[in-house]
């Protein structure tokens, strides 16, 4: 499996269930740690490093299976992934120091426009839990943006949307490149990979079987079979 993405564009990976993307996510963000090859970011060979170093360099993720802190508010759950990003001390912090006021207050800010930037602000203060499914994906969004990431990986991020909230999905994919972050997206709901991907890798039983634009990859007879099986 080898595959390269660049700066500024939609990078799209699709394939049968039980075909790798989430093992290739989990590797490239440190959960897993790869028995072979390298990930390379920016230049630089991130190959074991930890999930928190891989978030301090620039990689930011949200899952399969939603993930946030279910009894914070949004503005916490969001305010907690700003946290790589701080640098008061513990000193600081316990001391209740001018440096740790003006970090939380900044912190709090930034924390807001995101909850703007996906919207769900009027929803700031609500448990996560208590958000619909819909939104609940918003949030996770908003708290990797959170880590300032230079690169952000979504799992399946239409997963169980309805048509209507698929197409404000794409529309915020959108807004996310307008501010210089590069998006690798795992998506099984081909009319939002088609709709926003400059490029796909396609990948079935761990290995890839075709990559192109989304125009070559439809007309790829590997892919056809992957997905519907060889005919009669």
């Amino acid at each position: 499996m080898s595959l390269h993405i660049k700066r500024g564009e939609v990078f799209a990976l699709i394939g049968p269930n039980g075909a790798g993307k989430t093992t290739l996510f989990n590797n490239v963000t440190g959960l897993f740690q790869p028995t072979a090859g390298r990930v390379v970011f920016d230049g630089r060979d991130i190959t074991g490093s930890k999930p928190h170093q891989v978030a301090r360099l620039g990689i930011a993720r949200t899952f399969q299976n939603i993930r946030l802190f279910d009894f914070m508010t949004c503005l916490d759950n969001v305010r907690v992934g700003r946290h790589v990003r701080m640098h008061a001390t513990l000193w600081d912090s316990l001391f209740k120091l001018p440096r740790e006021r003006r970090e939380e207050e900044k912190t709090t800010e930034e924390a807001m426009d995101l909850l703007r930037f996906v919207g769900i602000a009027k929803h700031a203060n609500q448990y996560a839990r208590n958000l619909p499914y819909g939104q609940q994906r918003r949030l996770e969004i908003a708290r990797a943006l959170a880590t300032d990431p230079k690169l952000l990986l979504l799992d399946e991020p239409a997963a169980g949307f309805t048509p209507q909230e698929k197409v404000e999905l794409m529309q915020l994919v959108k807004k996310i490149l307008t501010r210089g972050i590069t998006v690798f997206l795992i998506e099984h709901d081909m009319k939002v990979v088609m709709g926003i991907s400059e490029r796909i890798v396609v990948l079935d039983h761990g290995e890839k079987i075709a990559e192109g634009s989304p125009d070559e990859v439809r007309k790829d007879s590997k892919v056809i079979e992957a997905y519907l099986g060889k005919s009669a």
